[in-house]
């Protein structure tokens, strides 16, 4: 079960950085129906499947292929299930990699995500995702806002 379980929540993980990669909003939200995402910046969690998606589609620019011209990639996971069995947490690094019309391949953020899940009938499901973003490069092909200074 557990083995199980650590593999459905790393699928998750990497589910994620994949719909942000190709500007699939309506796909992100769906991941966060019955959760919420934090961070630095955000005045308060997005909660739910409409708020993620309309914040996420607000917030990056998407390129003439209707992508970010973005990779996430999702390293060093550490997934801990509960006692119980119905809730989880797990703790990874990201570096976002991005190349455009006027951008070089370059690493342009880093950061963690901590995360908790929980189990529901149809599997498991993100519960809350805080991101902590550490590295800041040039995120102006990335981003239509900005991002607070650490």
């Amino acid at each position: 079960m557990s083995a199980d379980a650590i593999e459905a929540i790393r699928r998750l993980l990497h589910r994620y950085a994949e719909c942000v990669d190709a500007a699939d909003f309506a796909g992100l939200g769906a991941l966060f129906a019955a959760g919420a995402i934090r961070a630095a910046g955000l005045p308060a969690p997005l909660r739910g499947a409409e708020a993620v998606a309309g914040f996420y589609a607000r917030a990056n620019r998407v390129h003439a292929d209707g992508t970010l011209r973005t990779k996430h990639v999702v390293s060093n996971e550490i997934v801990e299930l509960d006692a119980g069995g119905a809730t989880a947490s797990a703790r990874s690094l990201f570096v976002v990699y991005q190349a455009t019309e006027r951008l070089p391949l370059q690493a342009i953020a880093a950061g963690r995500y901590h995360d908790r899940f929980e189990r529901a009938a149809d599997g498991w499901r993100f519960a809350d995702r805080e991101i902590l973003l550490d590295l800041v490069g040039d995120l102006s092909e990335h981003l239509r806002i900005g991002v607070p200074a650490r």
